[in-house]
């Protein structure tokens, strides 16, 4: 399935019509049932990915067919990539699996998304082995992955190899629900901390969301992918290193606009402190308050 998918996706970005103002700096949506390519802009650029990493640690992790229900301890993520990250969570801690993942993929926890990794059977040099081998076996050529959380710049990819990525994570129905799931309680030591997705579409009025995953560093930028159904057709969706989360979820407002047949939107120019505070609220205001119809097709090169 996915060696037909993609030789049709890379035969196709010769015909690709460029009709967004794509404010990511690399962008890619491939019809899934064709592989045509609707849209690109750079796809081919291998840049850091940040937390869109968190697929490929679930996918390798789940075909580990581990048990889901045991308990694993909370790691921190700054000894393997000597970087901090901000958790809820208590390193020394422990949780089931499956809550762990649920949180490593859903509010993109880097503490929990460590701790898949250490508690992968023979431990963190057998679960890189293992993200090796699965990059391999997707055809990701152009993927380095050295760690589980996607805190490492040495974490890159292009949006092409991240679409393969996106066609097979959709096969897991626990990577599903779970990306698709717009928030959780969990008891953390016995504290009740809820959980939101870190893609506020999903859930939204509007959107049939199949596969979500967020991603933000600074080198990295904002980034999404999505498994999206809209105007008859279900596509992924590569979004990369767009400037800011307003912007980021401009262009996936746009790609639905576009699968629908409608004008794309254009934000107006704003100052930064303005633009920082509107996001916030960009679910609700993001047509109102900041983008205006386009009456031109604008090219995304």
């Amino acid at each position: 399935m996915f060696k037909t998918f993609f030789v049709v996706l890379l035969l196709g970005f010769a015909g690709s019509a460029m009709a967004l103002p794509f404010a990511s700096r690399y962008a890619l949506v491939v019809e899934e049932g064709s592989g045509k390519v609707l849209l690109a802009k750079n796809a081919d650029v291998t840049v850091p990915i940040a937390s869109l990493t968190k697929l490929m640690t679930a996918m390798v992790v789940l075909d580990a067919a581990q048990d889901m229900d045991e308990a694993i301890t909370i790691e921190d993520p700054s000894v393997l990539t000597s970087r901090r990250s901000r958790t809820r969570l208590t390193d020394g801690g422990v949780l089931p699996r499956r809550t762990v993942m649920e949180l490593a993929l859903m509010s993109s926890d880097n503490h929990a998304a460590v701790s898949l990794a250490y508690a992968y059977p023979g431990g963190i040099d057998a679960f890189l082995a293992a993200v090796a081998a699965k990059v391999g076996d997707l055809g990701m050529t152009h993927t380095t992955i050295g760690e589980p959380t996607g805190l490492s710049e040495a974490n890159r990819s292009t949006a092409e190899d991240l679409a393969r990525m996106a066609v097979a994570a959709a096969s897991y129905p626990e990577i599903v629900r779970i990306t698709t799931s717009s928030g959780q309680t969990v008891d953390v030591q016995g504290r009740n901390v809820e959980y939101h997705n870190t893609n506020h579409l999903v859930g939204q009025t509007g959107w049939d969301i199949l596969l979500s995953k967020t991603g933000f560093t600074k080198p990295a930028g904002r980034c999404l992918i999505m498994r999206l159904s809209a105007g008859g057709q279900t596509v992924i969706v590569v979004l990369l290193n767009a400037i800011t989360s307003p912007l980021r979820m401009l262009d996936a407002l746009n790609v639905r606009r576009f699968l629908s047949g409608e004008e794309p939107l254009l934000a107006r120019a704003e100052s930064p402190r303005r633009v920082h505070r509107a996001a916030h609220h960009l679910p609700v205001t993001i047509e109102r308050a900041h983008l205006r119809p386009s009456r031109v097709a604008v090219s995304a090169n």
